[in-house]
C-alpha cells in the first residue's frame, strides 16, 4: 500500500508562492522585517538603504515601502562617480563606498540636514555611528541595510556602501564584524585595513604586485588606467579628492540630450498614415493588378 501524498486535496489547498520569490528575486522573509513598521508610528515610513551590484555598476538607493509599491527617495549609481574623478573600477569595495558617500550625502541635502549631520569627513577606518546632535536638534535620518540575496560576507563591497554611507551621515544601526580588517578569533578590528580599502590603497597594492609578477597581464587588465595616466601612487589622492568633491556638490545633474535629433530620427522610421483618398487609391490599385494578374493567366 502507497500513501498516496499529492491528492486532489493537496492540489485544491495549494497556495502558490509569491512572483518574485517563484523568480528567486525576493527574499520575504527578510523584507518582512525591512517594510514592517510599528503601529504607534503611524504613516512614518521606515527607510531601506538598497544596495545591488551588477557587473558594471554599484547602485544605491533609499528606499521605503507603501501599499502602491516601494518609493525610491533617493538614487546614485556608481556611473555617476566620472564627474568626480572616478573613472575606473566602479564595480571595487572603494567605489562602494563613494556611492554610499553620494547617496547619503544627496539624501541629507535633500531633508536640509546636510550641514548638521556631516558625518566623517576625514575617514580613518574607526567604528563611528552617526550620534544625535541634541535635545533641540532634529535626530539623525535613519536607514536599514538590504542587501537582497547576497551573501553577507565579510569584506562584501555592500557593506563598502554601507560604510560610506554611515560615514555620509546617515544613521544606519550595524557593527564592524563585516568589514574588512576584522578579526574572528581576536573579535578587534583593524582600523589600518578598512582605511586602505576607503582610499583603494588594496587596488593600489594589487597594481605593483601584479605589475611585478606579470607585466603583460597588468598592462592588459590596467589598460584603462594606464591610458589615463594613473599609477599606484596616484590612487589615494585620486579617491580622497573624490570624497571631498561628492562632498560639495552631490546633487544629481541630468546629461543633456539632443531630443530633436533623436525625434527626427525616430519619425524618419515610422510609416506616416494615409489619407481616405489614398487608401481609396492603393485599393483600387491592388484590384486592377489582381485583374491583370488573372487576364494574363487566362492568356
Amino acid at each position: 500500500f502507497v500513501k498516496t501524498v499529492k491528492s486532489s486535496a493537496y492540489f485544491s489547498r495549494y497556495q502558490v508562492k509569491p512572483r518574485r520569490r517563484r523568480e528567486g528575486k525576493t527574499d520575504y522573509y527578510a523584507r518582512k522585517r525591512l517594510v514592517s513598521q510599528a503601529k504607534n508610528k503611524y504613516a512614518s515610513p521606515k527607510y531601506r538603504l538598497v544596495v545591488r551590484i551588477t557587473n558594471r555598476q554599484v547602485i544605491a538607493q533609499i528606499v521605503y515601502a507603501k501599499l502602491q509599491g516601494d518609493v525610491v527617495f533617493t538614487h546614485a549609481s556608481s556611473k555617476e562617480l566620472g564627474k568626480y574623478g572616478i573613472e575606473h573600477g566602479l564595480t571595487n569595495w572603494t567605489a562602494a563606498y563613494a556611492t554610499g558617500l553620494l547617496v547619503a550625502r544627496r539624501a541629507l541635502t535633500k531633508l536640509g540636514l546636510a550641514d548638521k549631520y556631516e558625518g566623517v569627513v576625514e575617514p580613518t577606518g574607526e567604528m563611528q555611528l552617526t550620534e544625535e546632535l541634541g535635545d533641540d536638534e532634529p535626530r539623525p535620518f535613519k536607514a536599514y541595510l538590504d542587501v537582497g540575496l547576497r551573501r553577507t560576507s565579510t569584506g562584501n563591497r555592500v557593506f563598502g556602501a554601507l560604510k560610506g554611507a554611515s560615514d555620509g551621515g546617515i544613521f544606519i544601526p550595524h557593527n564592524e564584524k563585516r568589514f574588512p580588517g576584522y578579526d574572528p578569533e581576536s573579535k578587534e578590528l583593524d582600523a589600518e585595513v578598512l582605511q586602505k580599502y576607503i582610499v583603494g590603497g588594496h587596488v593600489a597594492e594589487y597594481m605593483e604586485s601584479l605589475e611585478e609578477e606579470d607585466d603583460e597581464r597588468f598592462k592588459k587588465q590596467f589598460s584603462t588606467y594606464l591610458a589615463a595616466d594613473i599609477s599606484s601612487a596616484d590612487i589615494e589622492e585620486l579617491y580622497t579628492e573624490a570624497y571631498a568633491k561628492i562632498r560639495e556638490d552631490p546633487e544629481f545633474k541630468p546629461t543633456e540630450k539632443d531630443v530633436a535629433k533623436w525625434k527626427k530620427e525616430s519619425q524618419a522610421q515610422r510609416s506616416k498614415p494615409l489619407t481616405r483618398e489614398q487608401r481609396r487609391q492603393r485599393v483600387e490599385e491592388k484590384i486592377a493588378a489582381f485583374k491583370a494578374g488573372q487576364l494574363d493567366a487566362e492568356s
